[in-house]
């Protein structure tokens, strides 16, 4: 997850230092009826970058999956995330820099931390969250410091080899971690 810049002769909306990416398709429905709006990503790009003085890194993508996940449950977020990802990544002339594999994962890691209470409840509760309450900067403060692996953007690297993430497959579609599975995966 990579910091964001407007390309050259572009403008912020007001306020912001960074994109509002294009409208986001009008739904990303997830099973258990779960989605998010449109404009969801948005909404969550202008929250996060409001609470961080327009920086956007890898803590911010953190803040904004989480965010993501509480309001909408992981499979929603997969898709709104994902989305806004890609679109962004449109926008500022740099396409190629969407990585389908990358953006699933970090969703469903976060995802697996946020509903899991710091880890205490399997992937199949975080797969099916329900909405709940962003929780605010305080909330997401708690969460990082709960969660400090999360911040360290060569995580993947302990579930994924260098060679998959680089791969074309990896990139345009999602690839199971060939290096050790996620933590929510049963070993049976």
């Amino acid at each position: 997850m990579t910091s964001h810049s407007l390309p050259a002769g572009h403008s912020a909306p007001a306020g912001h230092s960074a994109p509002a990416a294009h409208q986001a398709p009008a739904d990303h429905s997830a099973p258990g009826g779960h989605s998010a709006p449109a404009g969801g990503f948005d909404a969550l790009m202008a929250e996060v970058l409001a609470g961080s003085g327009g920086r956007f890194g890898h803590r911010q993508h953190v803040q904004l999956t989480w965010l993501a996940v509480r309001r909408y449950g992981m499979p929603a977020a997969i898709g709104l995330v994902s989305d806004g990802i890609r679109r962004t990544a449109r926008y500022a002339g740099a396409p190629q820099k969407y990585h389908e594999t990358i953006s699933r994962a970090w969703v469903e890691l976060i995802a697996h931390h946020a509903t899991a209470g710091h880890g205490t409840v399997g992937h199949a509760t975080a797969r099916h969250a329900t909405a709940q309450p962003a929780g605010g900067d305080a909330g997401f403060a708690a969460f990082a410091a709960g969660n400090p692996l999360l911040l360290d953007k060569r995580l993947l690297t302990r579930f994924y080899r260098p060679a998959t993430l680089a791969s074309p497959a990896a990139r345009a579609g999602w690839v199971e971690p060939d290096r050790a599975p996620f933590p929510w995966v049963s070993h049976s």
